[in-house]
């Protein structure tokens, strides 16, 4: 390859100059300079990028910046501007939505046609170049991407606490799925580049309300909170409180940071010697699902009309407790609703109410006005999701129990509810994990130590969290 040197050009009119061949370099003399060339459009890239702690940067025409605002926001302050001069900028780790780059013109010099306004650079991934033109219109952007082509990564995480699991989703969905069964925490290690990837799915249960004992109330279900990411695709039960679901529901983005993680037992049992209690609460990050509420008691140690929670208890009849009503569900109140109203007791006595459901009120208690031939109400439906890709019900409620033998206890609720106690056999509890309302008791021998007579717990809650890894 060969230099030429020209120290003199006579003027030419109409006529192509050819400075040079092909792969020469054409070099101009110690202290020449070149007019009319224009620029090429392009920068010189700065490679060391600038951070928060650079701030402000005063920018130079002719070159471009990586600006990394991973620690905080940039200022940019362009050069004082003639015709041809150029600026470009680029989002370095993808995070001006985050934290945002200023630009200010010099002085009075305008930007896109406005004076000394400054411009605010806020679009993930962005990269912009400036190109100085006039006055009247000063610095104007004449390439603006938001491609940032960069290669795609996934979330990480990691489940502790006695026999919870992490697992491959069997479904193809390119999804982990971390069950908990116990108490625990969800450790996530690392996050996606793709905002949408850290919106994680999510079911959360609490733990079913107690059965009552003698002609009791069904315990109601734990309260049932589930929402579907739309980057984890499976079939969502009807509560699925996303956007492409029910909605309204609430969102959870992760971050890279231990989420401690709640199962909540189920409500203990009415008998002898101890009274039924609610279940226990469940929760992952800001979801609280509601533990159940236990079914009316009107038989001692503590006599007690039914309980509100996630789903409510089953009401006593009349002659029983001092009310027959069955306890609210969805309490406290969220949105999508977390479960339904405990089956109110029948209106002659002996015949009690069945625990709400997630799918659905417990039944009520069916008895005319005489001790002839009562039933108890069934619990209420539980509610099906294959979040664990296995489609599962969980959340039903307990069934309220009756005077026998002249009638039937009520039916478990479909999801994890215990059945009623009822001649020659004895009340059930809630399914573990499944957050099932317990089985109330019936009235047989009118024994305290009779086994039919006692009510039953509620199941333990549950919570599962998908997310994309790959």
């Amino acid at each position: 390859m060969s230099k030429i040197e020209v120290n003199t050009v006579e003027p030419q009119c109409g006529t192509t100059l050819t400075l040079g061949a092909s792969g020469d370099t054409v070099q101009l003399g110690s202290g020449a300079s070149q007019t009319g060339f224009g620029r090429t459009g392009t920068v010189d890239w700065v490679t060391t990028p600038k951070v928060t702690g650079d701030s402000p940067v005063t920018a130079v025409t002719g070159k471009g910046y990586f600006l990394n605002t991973t620690g905080g926001t940039i200022t940019i302050n362009l050069p004082a501007g003639s015709a041809g001069d150029i600026v470009s900028m680029a989002d370095y780790a993808a995070t001006w939505q985050t934290y945002n780059v200023t630009l200010n013109a010099n002085g009075t010099e305008k930007i896109g046609g406005v004076a000394s306004a400054p411009v605010t650079l806020s679009t993930e991934g962005q990269s912009v170049t400036l190109v100085y033109v006039d006055a009247v219109q000063g610095w104007v952007n004449t390439m603006d991407s938001t491609s940032n082509v960069r290669a795609e990564n996934f979330m990480s995480a990691t489940v502790s606490g006695a026999c919870n699991t992490l697992v491959t989703a069997p479904d193809c969905a390119n999804a982990k799925i971390a069950t908990f069964v116990n108490p625990g925490t969800f450790c996530v290690s690392s996050i996606s580049n793709s905002a949408a990837n850290n919106v994680v799915s999510y079911m959360v249960i609490g733990g079913g309300g107690g059965g009552g004992r003698q002609r009791a109330g069904g315990g109601g279900a734990g309260g049932f909170r589930e929402y579907k990411s739309p980057v984890t695709p499976y079939t969502a039960s009807p509560l699925d409180g996303s956007p492409g679901g029910a909605g309204s529901g609430t969102a959870i983005t992760v971050t890279a940071t231990p989420f401690p993680i709640a199962v909540g037992g189920g409500g203990t049992a009415g008998t002898c010697s101890v009274a039924n209690t609610n279940g226990v609460d469940s929760s992952f990050s800001t979801i609280i699902s509601a533990g159940g509420g236990f079914g009316a008691n009107p038989a001692g140690p503590s006599p007690s009309n039914a309980a509100s929670g996630g789903s409510g208890g089953g009401g006593v009849g009349a002659g029983g407790n001092p009310s027959d009503a069955g306890g609210s569900g969805n309490t406290p109140s969220t949105t999508p609703s977390q479960g339904n109203d405990g089956g109110d007791g029948s209106p002659g006595p002996y015949s009690a109410g069945g625990g709400g459901g997630a799918g659905g009120a417990g039944g009520a208690g069916n008895s005319p006005n005489s001790n002839s031939n009562p039933g108890g109400g069934n619990g209420g439906l539980g509610i099906t999701t294959s979040i664990n890709a296995t489609p599962t019900a969980r959340a039903g409620g307990g069934g309220g129990g009756t005077y026998t033998p002249q009638g039937p206890g009520g039916l478990a609720g479909p999801g994890g509810g215990g059945a009623a106690g009822q001649s020659g056999s004895d009340a059930t509890a809630g399914t573990i994990n499944t957050g099932g309302g317990g089985g109330g008791g019936a009235f047989t021998a009118g024994s305290c130590s009779a086994p039919t007579d006692q009510g039953k717990g509620g199941g333990s809650g549950i919570v599962i969290i998908r997310y994309k890894f790959q």
